[in-house]
């Protein structure tokens, strides 16, 4: 791992620390890059999985859900209970 030497708002910090339960400003630092590059890898890996797997038709699946219950032909009547 490399050491750069970097200019950071103390204040800011500061709060990124706090917000966080930060111990070192190399925490906050690092919390934010983790954040900041996280969410595009994540959305990248997503991508890169579909289509694999599963086939299938799931409008079909939901139409063959309940064939096996029953017809009902009406509501109970409430006032009969």
């Amino acid at each position: 791992m490399a050491r750069t030497n970097i200019d950071i708002d103390d204040e800011l910090i500061a709060a990124a620390m706090h917000k966080y339960g930060l111990k070192t400003k190399r925490e906050a630092v690092d919390l934010a890059l983790r954040k900041l590059v996280g969410p595009k890898f994540t959305i990248e890996l997503l991508e890169s999985v579909t289509g694999i797997g599963w086939e299938g038709d799931l409008d079909e699946m939901r139409s063959a859900r309940f064939d096996d219950w029953p017809e009902v032909s009406e509501a109970p009547d409430s006032a009969a209970q």
